[in-house]
């Protein structure tokens, strides 16, 4: 039986088929028909259907989706919710800390926060704690650094992505996440 699920099938779209424009709309309304109340879920789209979209995506396809601030929230939240689900407790042992993620520029920034503790990976959008490593990066190298098209070292060493704090727990934090592969 074919996918009837458009969020689903969202997945299933080649990105290098479609232009820029056609690119945003397609996840600007894959989005609205997830949200159609105040609550957005894509947990449709698995992560690698996620992560082969992102991979085939150009820069400037990822980049115009990232411009539009309703639509980066979501998706940046749909991400920072399944973070807790893609946690790795067996290799996190009795890793407790913080991570502090700032997504954006200064004048228009995300702020997210993880708590890894007792086996788990709670995230809020309200920071309140100590973080034992704050993170900075642009929405777009985010999104392919999540979903497995991007190395945080590669970054780190282009300037795409900026640490603060214990920068050895974060050269290994990946490895406390199962990040999808395209």
């Amino acid at each position: 039986m074919p996918e009837t699920d458009p969020i689903a099938a969202l997945g299933e779209v080649d990105p290098k088929k479609i232009g820029k424009d056609e690119f945003v709309m397609l996840l600007e309304a894959a989005s609205e028909i997830a949200g159609s109340d105040t609550e957005v879920d894509l947990s449709a789209l698995r992560p690698e259907q996620f992560a082969r979209l992102i991979s085939r995506a150009s820069d400037d396809q990822v980049e115009a989706v990232m411009a539009r601030p309703e639509l980066r929230e979501r998706i940046l939240d749909e991400v920072f919710r399944r973070m807790g689900e893609h946690y790795k407790s067996d290799k996190a042992g009795k890793t407790e800390a913080v991570v502090r993620w700032r997504i954006g520029t200064d004048d228009d920034l995300l702020r997210y926060e993880c708590v890894l503790a007792d086996g788990r990976c709670e995230v809020s959008k309200d920071p309140q704690r100590e973080p034992r490593v704050t993170i900075t990066v642009t929405p777009t190298e985010f999104l392919k650094l999540a979903s497995g098209n991007a190395s945080a070292p590669m970054l780190f060493m282009k300037g795409k992505l900026k640490v603060a704090g214990d920068l050895g727990f974060a050269a290994g934090l990946t490895k406390l996440f199962q990040i999808p592969k395209a």
